[in-house]
């Protein structure tokens, strides 16, 4: 068996996907026509040539451009429901996404809107393939406290179907320690709590993540090597990194991927998981990112048995859940 039909075999759960990330130019050309919306881009040729950014707010400028087609239910379940049938092809069995309301209700989307489309989809692929999901809103952190807590506000509804609240958007010169309010608040309606820290930003915002927000895992956390006293917490805590090797490639967290110190994460006992991010612009689903990183810092299967482990660990699954699945994989 060759190790990419392996890396197929292999269940997965994916922990670090932000759904507005995985917008490809064809459904996005097919959403935007239906809703009667004009883009710059005049083919779809050229939208893929605007997915060819260099920096993380380049990549946030177009993000955000292509999800502004995205108005009624349906176009939030289309979107969800086409990275779903990825997750099926890829044998990734539970998804814990990403969600930005803010993208959207700023643009006079209601929140029931986004998160019905969302939350019908997830049921679905939970019928038609078994897929487990749970749902993480995020809030956009160069826009104020103040406007998180009025999404908080908005969201508490829903709180039923929403596993937790994140922290996503450009990360440098918005500390965790912005926010530490509204995570509290979140934290008292029972709401969990992750956060994106140590990407572009120190791991001082991985410190403030951890002892502010309280977060039960980092959100790619890489940096995190640069501080010895932190990997040492890190990995005595178990505190899980979602790692997103293609992403930190494209967005030039490294060069290359064989300078991705996913390995020496790995090695150093810290709990890794490898994930997508924002697929539909970095190149690469589950598998891919698997596969590249596998070659690129050179990974046995081994290696990538406790990788898949780690996913379930760090998931918010039921114990007995996450065992089936660890047991699942060491048959491989």
């Amino acid at each position: 068996m060759t190790q990419k039909e392996f890396i197929q075999r292999l269940p997965k759960a994916e922990l670090h996907l932000h759904i507005e990330g995985t917008f490809e130019p064809e459904l996005m050309f097919e959403i935007g026509r239906r809703n009667g919306i004009k883009s710059r881009f005049q083919t779809i040729d050229a939208l893929k040539e605007a997915y060819n950014f260099h920096n993380l707010q380049s990549f946030l400028d177009i993000y955000y451009e292509g999800a502004g087609v995205l108005i009624h239910e349906r176009d939030f379940y289309d979107l969800t429901m086409a990275y779903l049938t990825k997750c099926h092809q890829d044998n990734v069995v539970h998804t814990e996404i990403f969600f930005d309301p803010q993208t959207h209700t700023d643009r006079g989307v209601a929140f029931a809107t986004v998160y019905n489309g969302i939350r019908s989809a997830l049921d679905d692929a939970k019928a038609k393939w078994g897929i487990t999901s749970e749902m993480i809103m995020c809030f956009l952190r160069h826009l104020s406290e103040a406007e998180a807590e009025k999404t908080l506000d908005q969201a508490l509804p829903f709180k039923n179907g929403i596993k937790a609240v994140g922290l996503d958007s450009s990360e440098v010169g918005h500390p965790p320690s912005k926010f530490k309010n509204v995570f509290a608040r979140a934290m008292r309606f029972g709401f969990l709590t992750v956060a994106h820290a140590g990407e572009e930003g120190p791991p001082e915002y991985i410190w403030e993540a951890l002892d502010l927000l309280k977060v039960k895992r980092i959100d790619h956390g890489v940096r995190a090597i640069e501080d010895q006293k932190l990997m040492e917490r890190l990995v005595k805590e178990r505190m899980p990194f979602t790692v997103c090797p293609l992403s930190n490639i494209k967005l030039c967290v490294f060069k290359k991927m064989e300078d991705h110190n996913f390995k020496k994460l790995l090695q150093a006992g810290a709990c890794v998981t490898i994930n997508s991010d924002d697929p539909a612009y970095f190149g690469g689903y589950m598998n891919a990112n698997f596969i590249e990183t596998a070659r690129g810092v050179g990974l046995t299967n081994e290696d990538l048995k406790v990788v898949a482990k780690n996913s379930f660990e760090a998931s918010f699954l039921p114990l007995e859940v996450k065992q089936k699945w660890f047991k699942a994989i060491d048959q491989l």
